[in-house]
């Protein structure tokens, strides 16, 4: 008599399984969850990062005054300079040095409002950065004191994330314009304590 054989799988086996694959999902979540995280954090910092190094370039370019301003419209046709950096900013040219985009004045690039659970935190609240024609900072020409530290947080704060680093980030101006990203613990720290800024 032939026996007939049945191939699948008994109880047990699928029972290790779906313990293996609950234990790979348990340490996999929040290693998952933190490189998300990271994720944000860093393109919000290299989007902000990137916008100051492309106004600089631009304004060196064209001969002109450039500003990039925080912008709580800037996806509409005609943006305004109003609101905080967490709503957005635009890069703009600004040939008439006044630091608000006036109808006509072109728009460089615009930013949308940043990631939700993300927050940018500028020294004093600071609007705006104008270069000149040079392509080095102008100062103050608004009556507001422009960017000088832009503090980037999330509901970590301060922490030190994987790698040693903050889970932070800060972008540092100089007033001649040159713009860095630092990801140091005691920079951040130093950063909140000069400034009064929160984290998150």
């Amino acid at each position: 008599m032939k026996t007939k054989r049945e191939n699948g799988f008994t109880l047990y086996e699928l029972m290790i399984t779906v313990l293996i694959v609950g234990l790979v999902l348990s340490f996999g979540i929040p290693n998952f969850n933190e490189f998300t995280a990271n994720s944000r954090m860093t393109s919000t910092a290299n989007d902000l990062h990137s916008a100051f190094h492309m106004a600089r370039s631009e304004a060196a370019r064209a001969k002109t005054n450039v500003t990039i301003c925080a912008s709580n419209n800037s996806t509409v046709a005609d943006p305004d300079c109003a609101g905080t950096f967490n709503d957005g900013w635009i890069v703009f040219q600004d040939p008439d040095g006044d630091g608000a985009h006036d109808t006509g004045e072109a728009i460089l690039r615009v930013q949308p409002p940043i990631n939700e659970g993300v927050n940018i935190d500028t020294a004093g609240d600071a609007p705006y950065f104008s270069f000149a024609s040079t392509g080095l900072g102008r100062g103050n020409i608004t009556g507001d004191e422009p960017v000088s530290t832009a503090l980037i947080c999330d509901e970590r704060g301060n922490e030190i994330a994987p790698g040693g680093r903050s889970a932070a980030r800060a972008v540092i101006i100089t007033p001649l314009g040159r713009a860095a990203v630092f990801n140091e613990k005691s920079v951040i720290q130093n950063i909140i304590d000069d400034s009064g800024a929160s984290c998150p």
